[in-house]
């Protein structure tokens, strides 16, 4: 399968949601808000799907969403002769929850862009609060044509 992003000539907030459509995050209803090198802001209105069992936002959404922001983040900062990129650790700090109905922003920040590895920080706030509810670091490994 090719790489989606390969289809996109310019990457913009429009065109990452329309490439993201049939794939997890699409369906999970993320939205890129911006998109530059080195800064991803993104949100989710937390709805049923994103809920676990117990009532609370299930942690697995907020990686989702974290992950994806620095994903889309890595792969815009990419070194110009690099091919892709893998997540090769993540990590992540949960502070609170959000309800349906409410919305949760992303912010993803390059914190290490080097030609080997990448390091990205994000934060999930509740929309309505302000408040921190997922803190996440994850490294990326470039990857290179070989």
């Amino acid at each position: 399968m090719a790489d989606a992003f390969s289809e996109l000539e310019t990457i913009t907030p429009d065109g990452l949601n329309a490439m993201q459509r049939d794939f997890l995050p699409g369906e999970l209803g993320l939205e890129v808000l911006e998109a530059r090198e080195g800064y991803l802001r993104s949100r989710v209105t937390v709805s049923q799907k994103h809920m676990a069992p117990n009532g609370f936002l299930h942690a697995a959404s907020l990686i989702a969403l974290l992950d994806t922001a620095a994903g889309y983040g890595c792969r815009i900062s990419l070194p110009q002769d690099a091919a892709g990129f893998t997540t090769i650790e993540l990590k992540s700090n949960f502070l609170g929850t959000a309800k349906v109905g409410e919305s949760v922003l992303c912010e993803a920040r390059l914190v290490h862009g080097g030609r080997m590895t990448q390091v990205w920080d994000a934060t999930a706030t509740h929309a309505a609060s302000g408040k921190a509810i997922a803190l996440f670091r994850c490294t990326q490994m470039i990857l290179y044509p070989r």
